[in-house]
């Protein structure tokens, strides 16, 4: 007997994962639209207000879009495809003949502009990257971009782009609109002497270390001796000024007093020195190499009672004088310049030390005061111990002089004394 079974049905799937099958082909079938030169121009107006962000990228990217559909593009509100539409347009510019950048400016100048202003960072960092070493990229563009007030986005603009000029750095160096702007400015190659003359007169300390680190940056004879003037406060300064391509005698002559014996030894070994100058600065390089038998050289690591020792040894030798303290600030060693600005003004380390613990200008002038040091040293221990901004220091009066009273210094050592008991 034939035993009859009921027929099998086939296993049906399920509605919802036909559904999603079947959307998945029509986004594929968008993108591909959206992606495409030749689609018809109605069809990709209409995909830009498509559910789908990768059917919306695909459109972003296609440079067949209509600018009005670009416009919409650039109100998404995916950061991701305003990226890709901006990266689009910016790298459309420099490719477009006179008449299509005509007809740019028209039709798509405000969409692009609308970008540079996007609150996104990585949407305008894009637009720069893009275009900051173009040649023929709109010039507002390019200002809009230095004038971002995130130092990402301007940056690269400033530093590299051929469009900036004169007047453009100029506005920079005087609006500043973020941290590092002065300092970008100062790294462009090429910079001219105008330029220069506005980044060394600001209280940039890092933006003017950059200048003269800039071999190609033109720097008038007068600016660049005035920075080596202003260079005892500010001894990162050094090295670049030592190694700058073209130094007057009289900067040359500055800068041999104030170095380092390293960098008097680069100093010493320029071209352009006059014979005199040069054999001087040997002759300075052999003294300071001829150690003291009887002094330890200083060390960065000493401690508080050894830097007291090495003192109290050169003032008995009569030999702490005003460029032993100098050197020990140029070498940053802080211990050891205490001490010896205690020892020669007959005070207390400790009295030093409240002062530059108060980070006390005045202080500080008055030690160096008692001392019998002049406003150099003042200058450069409110900068080594008390580390107080260029725009805090006292600098010296008139004729290089103290800039304060002597009752007034009186009174600050005083002070500082009864602050001890």
């Amino acid at each position: 007997m034939t035993t009859t079974h009921p027929p099998i049905d086939k296993p049906r799937e399920r509605p919802d994962l036909t559904t999603r099958r079947q959307k998945a082909v029509d986004e594929a079938t968008r993108v591909r639209l959206g992606a495409s030169s030749s689609t018809e121009p109605n069809v990709l107006r209409d995909l830009v207000d498509d559910p789908s962000v990768t059917v919306r990228a695909a459109l972003a990217l296609n440079p067949a879009v209509p600018a009005h559909a670009n416009q919409a593009l650039a109100r998404d509100a995916d950061e991701r495809v305003r990226i890709l539409l901006a990266r689009k347009l910016a790298t459309l510019v420099p490719n477009l003949s006179p008449e299509d950048q005509a007809r740019l400016h028209r039709e798509t100048w405000e969409t692009l502009r609308a970008l540079v202003t996007d609150e996104a960072v990585r949407v305008r960092g894009t637009i720069a990257n893009v275009v900051k070493d173009m040649p023929d990229a709109p010039h507002a563009l390019i200002v809009c971009l230095a004038q971002d007030a995130v130092l990402s986005v301007s940056e690269p603009v400033i530093r590299l782009s051929p469009l900036l000029t004169t007047a453009d750095l100029l506005a920079l160096v005087a609006q500043a609109p973020s941290a590092g702007s002065v300092l970008a400015v100062a790294r462009r190659p090429r910079l001219d002497a105008a330029v220069s003359d506005a980044i060394a007169a600001t209280v940039d300390s890092a933006a003017i270390r950059a200048l003269l680190a800039n071999a190609s940056a033109q720097i008038r004879e007068g600016t660049l001796d005035a920075l080596v003037a202003r260079s005892v406060e500010h001894t990162d300064w050094h090295e670049p000024l030592v190694r700058r391509p073209s130094l007057s005698p009289r900067a040359a002559q500055m800068l041999s007093e104030i170095v380092a014996t390293h960098l008097l030894e680069v100093l010493a070994t320029r071209a352009d020195l006059s014979p005199p100058l040069a054999e001087e600065l040997r002759h300075r390089i052999a003294v300071r190499l001829v150690p003291d038998p009887r002094v330890a050289p200083a060390r960065h690591d000493m401690t508080a009672d050894e830097a007291q020792v090495q003192a109290h040894a050169l003032a008995q030798r009569g030999q702490l004088v005003e460029e032993t303290l100098l050197e020990a600030a140029r070498r940053g060693e802080a211990r050891y310049a205490t001490a010896l600005l205690a020892v020669a003004a007959g005070m207390p380390v400790s009295v030093v030390d409240r002062a530059a613990a108060l980070r006390s200008s005045k202080g500080l002038v008055s030690l160096a005061w008692k001392a019998g040091f002049t406003m150099r040293t003042a200058v450069a221990m409110q900068s080594l111990l008390a580390r107080l901004a260029p725009d805090a220091v006292l600098t010296a009066g008139q004729d290089d002089g103290f800039p304060l009273a002597l009752d007034e210094m009186r009174w600050q050592l005083d002070f500082l004394g009864r602050m001890e008991r």
